[in-house]
């Protein structure tokens, strides 16, 4: 086990989740050897290892004691967790930046993802109105920098169904929405996203429990994350995952056609533009 503690500003989970596989195949143990003292799954032990999962201390404790480590894991645990995400959604966003795949369905504003910087503003000063102007510029920072996983002509790849309700909530200013609504445009028309519009016309359907997000990864069992206020919850038990997967394969399946979407996101932009809504 290498001696030297990690640098929180490189990739402190991933350069753990490395040096847990590496420890536990110097023990000649696989995954679900590991997992069954801790009391988990194999397939979460990969999850560690690929840094999709975050390492809490009571885990990495049993680690160190398990693989002889030297408090190795104990020392790192607290580098390793540190996020510039809330903690509801810390897990899932940096799970995010290692997928293959990410599919979701957002049922009352744009996803992060597909945010522009002005429309990340007005949403985050909603959800915190007496912030301080500098926390609110921190939280837009942030919303961008992950943004910039759609820099990838290819990869991951994103699918994503708006609800009509996103396409009409607009603020005070029509022209954010209608330049947020451009952007998505813009995405879907150089091939980087696959967009879906679920119209109001569809009626009750098997997302209005609220948001999901499908994730997938090359080395390691998908996830699904649902959110509420000030809360969120990742999920890795097949079951479960296979669930919410068969949700979001009945929104897309109710959902308008991407050309259809395309068309009527296109619409609702030229709306606002010349601030027709009501």
């Amino acid at each position: 086990m290498a001696g030297k503690d990690l640098d929180p500003s490189t990739s402190p989970r991933a350069l753990l989740g490395a040096e847990l596989r590496v420890a536990r195949e110097r023990a000649g143990m696989s995954q679900a050897e590991l997992g069954e003292p801790l009391f988990v799954s194999g397939s979460f032990i990969g999850q560690l290892e690929a840094g999709t999962r975050r390492m809490h201390l009571e885990y990495a404790i049993k680690i160190d004691e398990i693989l002889g480590t030297g408090g190795f894991f104990t020392r790192n645990c607290e580098a390793a967790a540190k996020s510039k995400y809330p903690d509801h959604f810390a897990a899932a966003a940096e799970a995010e930046a290692l997928t293959t795949s990410i599919r979701e369905y957002a049922p009352q504003i744009i996803p992060g993802l597909l945010q522009t910087a002005s429309y990340a503003r007005e949403v985050c000063r909603a959800y915190q109105p007496t912030a301080t102007q500098e926390a609110i510029d921190e939280l837009v920072v942030n919303r961008m920098a992950r943004a910039e996983l759609l820099r990838d002509p290819t990869t991951p790849l994103f699918w994503c169904v708006l609800d009509e309700a996103v396409l009409r909530r607009g603020g005070e200013n029509p022209s954010v929405l209608a330049g947020s609504l451009r952007h998505i445009a813009s995405l879907i028309r150089s091939h980087r996203v696959i967009v879906q519009v679920l119209p109001f016309s569809a009626g009750f359907h098997s997302g209005l429990a609220g948001t999901l997000k499908l994730m997938s990864f090359s080395d390691a069992p998908p996830l699904s994350y649902v959110d509420g206020v000030g809360m969120g919850q990742l999920f890795d038990d097949p079951a479960t995952v296979a669930q919410h997967t068969l949700t979001y394969d009945l929104l897309t399946a109710q959902a308008l056609s991407p050309r259809e979407s395309l068309a009527m996101i296109e619409s609702v932009a030229e709306e606002y533009e010349h601030d027709q809504h009501t």
